[in-house]
């Protein structure tokens, strides 16, 4: 190879992960997962469906009643239903199994 198409393929493999790395960056921080029992309002609002009202309304039944049980235990929480948690279920967890 030429010297000019070295230079071009290092151009090339650089932009390919500048292009890739972020996605790649995105797909890790969709894998972590959100403790629903130590998470704030600010956490909880990153879950679809999810907005202040009801991370604050999550917040607000964890501290009068105690920690979730479950994931599923979510649906106690007044707006939060079946949906809403089978929607985010691969992103949360209790504690016991985060």
């Amino acid at each position: 190879m030429r010297s000019r198409e070295i230079s071009q393929l290092i151009i090339v493999v650089f932009l390919l992960v500048q292009l890739l790395f972020p996605l790649y960056s995105l797909q890790a921080a969709s894998e972590e997962k959100i403790n629903i029992n130590t998470a704030t309002a600010e956490q909880l609002i990153k879950l679809k469906g999810v907005g202040p009202k009801l991370a604050a309304a999550i917040v607000e039944y964890r501290e009068k009643n105690g920690p979730f049980e479950s994931v599923d235990a979510l649906t106690k929480v007044k707006g939060i239903g079946k949906r809403i948690v089978e929607q985010n279920k691969a992103m949360l967890c209790t504690g016991n199994d985060c």
